[in-house]
């Protein structure tokens, strides 16, 4: 009977463990698998070692694995060239970066491409390109109650995600798109996708490019666009 017990008690916790996974957004997903993997392996291990199953050399085995894979990640932020090897991204160009209390938008200066990251609320830590339109209009009506910055900057993204009409995604926020935010340097240089050391020809260069791309007239979004122009004037005039 207590093992009975025993192993309804681990089931129901595999249970749990795997819905806090599948509730993890995609991106995470995988490593959430991997350190579940690793949990069970290490918890089966011990019991096994103990009840005198295993030899204790599985077991050395078994903690080194586990060792490495907590290492990995540390090795990997402290070695610019294994961050070389290890990247994933598509994109190698330039990218700009606005951020507001719930995104952080990224923009691709070779394909105009926008996506971005979700800080704050019920989808924190998501992907755009990862949430259907369902989950897009949950958030669009978050962004609406809690930061007019935000919504402007999500109802960016949806007019590229949905160029055949997202929907209404106009509100009064659409009358402060173009005042001053209290923009700092750093921000101006994220915004413009340029280094601390760029010159003012840099900055000119950046804004003309990106622009051309987002400017209203070209079935851009007027959010973005005045951000880009307020960072140019910003860096221009500091």
């Amino acid at each position: 009977m207590p093992r009975l017990i025993l192993l309804i008690a681990v089931v129901i916790a595999l249970v749990i463990l795997v819905k806090r996974v599948q509730a993890m957004p995609p991106h995470k997903r995988r490593s959430g698998y991997l350190q579940l993997i690793l949990g069970v392996a290490v918890v089966a291990t011990v019991l096994l070692t103990l009840t005198g199953k295993m030899h204790w050399v599985g077991a050395a085995v078994t903690g080194m694995l586990v060792v490495a894979r907590q290492v990995l990640p540390l090795l990997i932020r402290a070695f610019p060239l294994l961050q070389h090897f290890t990247r994933q991204q598509k994109s190698t160009g330039q990218r700009s970066e606005v951020k507001t209390s719930i995104l952080k938008m990224t923009l691709d200066h070779s394909s105009g491409e926008l996506d971005g990251e979700v800080l704050a609320g019920p989808f924190q830590d998501w992907l755009l390109s990862e949430m259907n339109r369902d989950q897009l209009r949950d958030l669009f009506a978050y962004c609406t109650s809690e930061d007019v910055d935000s919504e402007q900057l999500l109802a960016s993204y949806l007019e590229q995600r949905f160029p055949e009409g997202w929907g209404d995604t106009t509100s009064e926020g659409n009358a402060h798109a173009a005042e001053s935010s209290g923009m700092n340097r750093s921000e101006a240089l994220a915004i413009l996708g340029l280094d601390d050391d760029a010159s003012d020809e840099d900055v000119v260069t950046a804004h003309r490019s990106l622009i051309q791309k987002l400017h209203p007239d070209r079935g851009g979004n007027d959010y973005l666009a005045a951000k880009i122009n307020e960072a140019k004037d910003f860096l221009l005039n500091a």
